[in-house]
């Protein structure tokens, strides 16, 4: 999953660009979701959903007919987003609109000095043209979530300078050797713990032998199979 994010000052057209571009790429074929950045507060005063909130439930889960939404009482990083959103769709695009100070390839729509921005634009003048050489930028040069473990196994001293020059056109994402590992992700507390390729395939390896006589074909062909454990250090 590729993300890209809509940056600049308030009223300087970053929903219009954002749905321009989402518009663009579900055209293209692409599975596309989004992320806006606000300081108001989402849930509106007197809803159901609302009084759930005020009366002390940690996350509340609204499902209707034709859509679910959570709301969870927290402040949650952009990063931890970006694992449930992947968590909970199969996605090629994450549009985010704000987020400035993200370490994402990014579409400004005001001046904004930032090495990781693919263009400015004056969304006043975009047309159809100018917003199909956006989204090819957004294709050819935007790419997903970091690793951020710095190995350097890339040839760039960390992910940051990764991300610039995949930014300018002079790096892949398959540079990324953590990437091509990703059969396999250990956490900690949320925190990734860097696995060198042999301990990576013997994890792999041991874990589906393992659940090899267990039922899970019943489920559909595994394609994602993930185990948590939950340790609690003072039993």
């Amino acid at each position: 999953m590729k993300i890209v994010s809509v940056a600049g000052t308030k009223n300087t057209g970053k929903t219009t660009l954002v749905t321009l571009l989402v518009s663009e790429l579900v055209k293209r074929g692409f599975k596309v979701g989004t992320v806006k950045h606000t300081h108001v507060k989402l849930d509106l005063e007197g809803k159901d959903t609302w009084k759930h909130r005020e009366a002390g439930a940690e996350i509340v889960v609204g499902a209707g007919r034709d859509e679910t939404f959570f709301i969870v009482t927290e402040d949650m990083d952009l990063e931890t987003i970006i694992s449930s959103v992947q968590q909970l769709h199969q996605l090629d695009f994450l549009v985010l609109e704000g987020y400035k100070p993200a370490n994402y390839a990014k579409i400004s729509t005001s001046s904004l000095d930032d090495p990781l921005s693919l263009a400015q634009v004056d969304v006043r003048e975009l047309d159809e043209e100018s917003v199909g050489k956006l989204a090819d930028l957004v294709e050819e040069r935007s790419f997903g979530k970091l690793a951020n473990l710095d190995c350097g196994d890339c040839g760039y001293e960390n992910c940051r300078q990764m991300a610039l020059a995949m930014v300018k056109g002079d790096a892949k994402e398959d540079l990324c050797v953590m990437k091509q590992m990703a059969d396999v992700i250990l956490k900690v507390n949320g925190n990734r713990v860097p696995m060198n390729p042999f301990v990576n395939k013997f994890i792999e390896n041991t874990f589906l032998g393992m659940i090899s006589a267990l039922k899970i074909k019943e489920h559909g062909e595994p394609q994602k199979i993930e185990l948590t454990i939950q340790h609690d250090i003072n039993q």
